[in-house]
């Protein structure tokens, strides 16, 4: 191909895993092409949003002509061969330091690779670097004490959610294509909802996780971008049984749902505006109800219900403050001080509970869980709001003008179903009066993931998102 006709770098940079694989087999451009326009839009972009805390040019840029070589051959390793991905810092990658956002760890060098990075990396994607996260994952934003906050491209002064807000923020911007996030309380969802991309949770035990998460019991590993069939892509490799991971469980599809037919036709979907418990901003509302419009447009059929429970924050926290609890006992005492003060906090709120505290939050979780499968036996899919409220300052863990103390008061849409183990997905559906994104959640019965899949890419297709070409910086996101 001639130097005239060759795509332009950021014409690439803008481009999905399906498109770029589509020039791949033509030989229209190389996945070293495609890693350089991912790099300068890191180059770009990275300083106002603060997404990536490790950027490895030559690594990345190794791998992708390696890609490149295979390419030419004809012998790709998979679909998603040389697309440039990232891996969040709380999952270890070979090569790569892995904070977790944390003073207490060190920039040692890790020499494995987690099963997200290992699975990526046998299928030949190019790995750019590692996204911020908070502190070992602990809350719904994005801030720690090594890397700083990570801003929100729509407005660099309010947050981008969490604990995923990096990879969120870099599908946004397409600083990478495919972005690995993990959700243990909604950390893809709300980061997910609160930037306007399409964030996916699968069934509890499809995507392997190692070393585990101090409340392994409620994480998946799931992707971030900003489109579904390239969320699918990225499943079909990272979403195998891995032997690492206790919690591992087989029978994931084969196709996630990168190349099924996307419909909603036939479809029983419930809604439900609050779950019969949340306070949603009227705005929201409104966008929701919208989407449900659309939906039964496209051939579903939509029925008014809340599935009938109780709010199960208290569940949660048990379950949740336990886990950091762990954290701050396998620490030495002289590093507590570095922790960030609200993990802190948490692990002191957990200090007094007996065994038995933890047990009858277990109980609460199966029942919880039992209650929801008998809910989906009426319906396919559940249609909520994926958060109650827009984006707010960042460096905050709530809203600063509100009486909350905790993100799990905002957070009612996404840890129920990380209690339940049920796959979830976020999907941008408008902006609020001040120009931040909106989604809506499809949640569905354990196992039904491809469903859920196969409706939010019917309604993307047919409502395509705007992303912002640019961060829009009315303030600096407070770097490191």
């Amino acid at each position: 191909m001639s130097a005239t006709t060759a795509p332009k770098s950021e014409d690439l940079g803008r481009l999905s895993a399906h498109e770029l694989r589509t020039l791949y087999e033509s030989g229209e451009a190389s996945p070293v092409d495609a890693t350089q326009a991912a790099l300068d839009r890191i180059d770009r972009f990275n300083d106002a949003v603060n997404a990536y805390c490790h950027v490895d040019h030559e690594g990345a840029l190794a791998a992708a002509r390696e890609s490149a070589e295979r390419w030419a051959r004809g012998e790709p390793l998979s679909p998603v061969d040389g697309i440039p991905c990232s891996i969040k810092d709380l999952a270890e990658v070979k090569g790569m330091p892995a904070r977790a956002g944390s003073l207490t760890t060190s920039d040692e060098i890790c020499d494995y690779d987690s099963p997200p990075a290992d699975f990526m990396r046998r299928a030949g994607a190019v790995i750019l670097g590692k996204t911020n996260t908070p502190e070992f994952g602990w809350k719904g934003v994005t801030d720690n004490r090594v890397f700083g906050a990570t801003g929100n491209a729509w407005d660099t002064s309010k947050t981008s959610g969490g604990s995923s807000g990096g990879a969120a923020s870099a599908a946004a911007l397409n600083m990478g294509v495919l972005h690995q996030g993990s959700d243990s309380g909604g950390s893809i969802r709300i980061p997910a909802g609160f930037t306007g991309v399409f964030g996916f949770k699968p069934t509890f035990g499809w995507t392997p996780q190692w070393p585990p998460s101090k409340s392994a019991m409620l994480a998946s590993i799931g992707p971030l971008t900003r489109d579904p069939r390239d969320a699918a892509l990225m499943l079909n490799q990272i979403g195998r049984y891995h032997p690492d991971d206790v919690y591992a469980r087989g029978g994931q599809p084969e196709d996630w749902g990168a190349d099924i037919e996307p419909s909603v036709a036939g479809l029983r979907i419930a809604y439900s505006r609050t779950l019969g418990f949340a306070n949603v901003d009227p705005q929201i509302a409104k966008a929701v109800d919208q989407v449900a419009e659309r939906l039964e447009a496209l051939g579903a059929e939509i029925v008014e219900a809340d599935p009938g429970i109780e709010e199960p924050i208290d569940i949660y926290r048990k379950i949740w403050f336990t886990g950091a609890r762990v954290i701050w006992e396998n620490i030495d005492e002289d590093q507590r001080e570095m922790l960030d003060p609200g993990l802190a906090e948490n692990a002191e709120r957990a200090e007094d509970w007996a065994s038995t505290d933890l047990f009858q939050a277990m109980d609460g979780r199966v029942r919880l869980g039992a209650h929801m499968a008998r809910f989906f036996q009426d319906y396919d899919l559940l249609l909520t709001p994926t958060l109650p409220l827009e984006a707010f300052a960042v460096n905050h863990q709530v809203p600063p003008d509100s009486d909350m103390h905790d993100w799990q008061e905002w957070a009612n849409f996404s840890y129920p179903f990380n209690l339940t183990g049920q796959p979830g997905a976020s999907v941008p559906c408008g902006f609020t009066d001040n120009g931040l994104p909106i989604g809506f959640q499809l949640t569905a019965e354990r196992y039904q993931d491809t469903r859920i899949m196969s409706a939010c890419r019917a309604y993307m297709d047919a409502y395509p998102p705007r992303y912002p070409d640019v961060p829009n910086e009315s303030a600096p996101s407070g770097g490191r």
